[in-house]
């Protein structure tokens, strides 16, 4: 049995660890509440800038719309979308691991980038020959997380629709956590080009819209803005899991660290008695041993 000593310095060890998860718990929920409140708001807006979208384009052709262009695909840009920190248990390993199920089998022959937002996907991707091989990739997208607004996130979007105008891309595919609910992220794949167009419903098709200015002027002007609303409300998304997967992880290991104690202090409770126990036998022996003589 480990000595007193030994037992004490871990209670006062695995006390310590507990405060700091406790604590890092409490951080997150409250980081998460503020990610929920801003993706409440963002999601009506996306939608229904994707509804109008959709009622609006419809009817035109896609050689009329740059962006829906559907062509023969040679390149593929995949955008991991992790955290920068870590202690967030599979939040990020769940992402890394479906981008390289998409380059292994969905995309394989295929010329490949690799484009990460996150730290940690940039240390899973950077020594590989697929890591920001394209000169017009944008780069030190970690620094996004550190400010999170839709200013920082539109040039994102506006560099990679400019590579899909030129040719240059083919096809743009984001994979990210999607929260399920506050404990549980899905991961997710969202096609950011070229853009499907979703079939609307008969209710919608059969309106008589009047355009001003023309039909052609509007999807123009919607659609870069759509699909910059698109990568924001999925950054948005995917930083609200982060802060979920954290809390819940720093919620298990709190629960752990008190499981670990409660038995730490049995086990010392237990090792004092034997110690107390085996004193008292050696008194009683000495004692004994006197009256002997």
């Amino acid at each position: 049995m480990a000595n007193l000593k030994e037992i004490r310095n871990r209670i006062t060890s695995v006390s310590s660890t507990m405060q700091i998860t406790s604590a890092m718990k409490m951080v997150s929920a409250a980081k998460l509440k503020r990610a929920q409140d801003a993706v409440a708001k963002m999601m009506p807006y996306a939608n229904k800038l994707q509804e109008m979208l959709s009622s609006v384009s419809s009817s035109l052709d896609a050689a009329e719309n740059i962006y829906s262009v559907d062509r023969e695909v040679k390149n593929v840009v995949l955008v991991p979308i992790t955290s920068n920190r870590g202690l967030c248990g599979g939040f990020n390993n769940y992402v890394i691991k479906e981008t390289l199920r998409l380059v292994a089998e969905d995309y394989k022959g295929l010329e490949i980038s690799i484009m990460p937002i996150g730290k940690k996907a940039t240390d899973a991707f950077k020594k590989t020959e697929m890591y920001q091989n394209k000169a017009f990739l944008p780069g030190n997208l970690d620094e996004l997380w550190n400010e999170l607004t839709y200013a920082n996130a539109a040039p994102i979007a506006e560099q990679l629709m400019e590579a899909y105008a030129k040719g240059e891309v083919d096809k743009v595919v984001l994979v990210y956590n999607h929260s399920k609910n506050v404990a549980t992220q899905v991961v997710q794949t969202s096609q950011l080009l070229p853009v499907i167009q979703d079939e609307i419903e008969e209710s919608q098709a059969s309106r008589d819209y009047i355009f001003e200015p023309s039909k052609e002027e509007i999807v123009t002007e919607l659609l870069p803005k759509t699909l910059k609303t698109q990568l924001y409300s999925i950054l948005l998304e995917s930083y609200a899991g982060e802060h979920g997967a954290r809390m819940t992880a720093m919620h298990k290991a709190t629960d752990n660290a008190s499981e670990l104690n409660k038995a730490l202090k049995l086990e010392y409770n237990k090792a004092r008695q034997a110690a107390i126990t085996n004193e008292i036998l050696e008194i009683v022996g000495g004692a004994e041993a006197l009256n002997n003589d």
